[in-house]
């Protein structure tokens, strides 16, 4: 063997292989360009649909796959091999979220993804899953509603009441490791980024809207409680900052734990509506009324005839092709904006422990607006 080849033979085995479920999101999206932007990772991804930004680099190969599909998955991740890292940033949300059924369909997935994975590799080191706040409340029976502001840290107990997929992940991978292999949980707030293939998307949202309010001459209405607009209630989570912490968690070998270890993944500061709301319609370009409070505004009413509307800016524009629910989510952002529960958290864990990136919310705002633009999916 010549010395360039056995140089090539070294870099390969010393090279991370990552598997990257849900690839196509918010964070999935930022985390894959971002282990590319790193030496010596060669990275898979996964997801259901086609990528709408594909990313040309030898060092990384997608793969469309149900997931739910025990045998598609099998033959699909046959060619994912020599598995150094695993980021499980997906989940599927036909059901409700607090539902039984909810619970199985991702159960299903993530099971079916590590027969396909544990079956062929010997080389896993490390499977970082993600979550969310949500982990600390049950929505079901707002069991916080009207109580004092409480800052959630990773030793709060799971909620008592109802389900919660995000438990029955965790339990998944605890059984499936048995302590044999490290992971890592990490809980964001309100996630900030960028990506038309993403359930629950509040960037999204806020962008089409204020792009439909501009073009018909509408007002920019904040349609949710005064509570929600005056009070820190949700932490806000840029998109690129969780990619890092998943990176982080899943390569710190002083923080690795086989038995789990959760982080909270926040921007720093809590933020409120009200501050950035006129921030937001000065980069749309659009009036902000004096009146937020409109009692019977809904998002899902307002904007439910509002298709064709999208579609003419579009052609105007010349952005992305796109159907609205691509990137809008109504009944999510008129349930977000009444949530009754408030969902704040203490990251001091992962400071003390060396994780010391922040974001400010607004600039995190700012920047995905700006990042969509330059993508053509917003005017």
């Amino acid at each position: 063997m010549t010395a360039k080849e056995t140089n090539e033979a070294t870099e390969v085995a010393t090279r991370n292989v990552a598997v990257i479920f849900g690839v196509t999101g918010l964070v999935g999206r930022e985390l894959l360009r971002r282990l590319l932007s790193k030496s010596k990772w060669k990275v898979y991804g996964i997801a259901r649909r086609f990528e709408s930004f594909p990313i040309q680099n030898s060092d990384y190969h997608f793969i469309s796959c149900d997931l739910l599909n025990a045998q598609e998955t099998q033959k699909k991740l046959s060619i994912v091999r020599d598995v150094s890292h695993v980021f499980w940033i997906t989940w599927a949300g036909q059901f409700p979220l607090d539902s039984r059924e909810c619970c199985e369909q991702n159960l299903a997935m993530m099971s079916n993804a590590l027969n396909a994975i544990l079956s062929k590799t010997k080389t896993l080191k490390h499977v970082s899953l993600q979550t969310g706040m949500k982990h600390y409340v049950s929505l079901q029976h707002n069991q916080n509603a009207k109580q004092e502001v409480c800052f959630y840290d990773e030793d709060c107990p799971r909620a008592s009441e109802g389900y919660n997929f995000y438990y029955v992940l965790e339990d998944l991978l605890k059984e499936r490791l048995a302590g044999k292999v490290a992971f890592s949980v990490v809980r964001p707030g309100l996630l900030m980024g960028s990506s038309n293939r993403t359930l629950y998307n509040v960037m999204g949202c806020l962008c089409v809207y204020g792009a439909i309010c501009k073009y018909l001459n509408l007002p920019f209405v904040f349609g949710g409680t005064r509570e929600f607009w005056e009070e820190a209630c949700m932490d806000g989570s840029d998109a690129g900052l969780v990619a890092e912490q998943h990176i982080w968690a899943a390569t710190n070998d002083e923080i690795s734990s086989p038995d789990g270890q959760a982080f909270n993944a926040i921007n720093g500061s809590s933020f409120t509506w009200k501050e950035i709301w006129p921030v937001l319609g000065k980069k749309f370009d659009v009036e902000v009324p004096q009146e937020m409070f409109l009692k019977d505004f809904r998002y899902a009413t307002a904007m439910s005839d509002k298709r064709k509307v999208w579609q003419d800016i579009i052609e105007k524009e010349g952005l992305v092709e796109t159907e609205i629910e691509d990137l809008a989510n109504w009944e999510f952002l008129d349930v977000l904006f009444r949530c009754p529960v408030k969902l704040l958290g203490n990251r001091e864990k992962a400071n003390r422990l060396g994780f010391t990136m922040r974001c400010k919310t607004m600039e995190s705002i700012l920047y995905w607006i700006d990042s969509m633009r330059s993508d053509k999916l917003i005017p």
